[in-house]
């Protein structure tokens, strides 16, 4: 897998797992507007794989999630076998 496909799968991962976390907290992507300081349009490219979030983007959302940054990167990646360098 080249790097870049490495990439997407991974921010892919990330917004899957951002998603569900998401849906637990608030239910509707609207109240991340008022929980969050993203409008949902933008956040929503988080949850689709789309945004490539900063760690500031990640303690601001997991703070307006009200869970531990941990939690957004907590998530099944293999990483075994890929070599990030190619």
């Amino acid at each position: 897998m080249a790097k870049k496909e490495l990439l997407n799968a991974y921010k892919k991962a990330f917004g899957e797992n951002l998603k569900k976390i998401r849906e637990e907290k608030i239910k509707t992507l609207s109240g991340v507007d008022s929980r969050t300081k993203f409008d949902s349009s933008n956040y929503h490219k988080y949850e689709i794989g789309t945004g490539n979030p900063t760690l500031e983007t990640i303690v601001s959302i997991a703070t307006g999630l009200d869970v531990h940054p941990k939690e957004l990167l907590n998530f099944d990646f293999d990483l075994k076998n890929i070599d990030i360098h190619k």
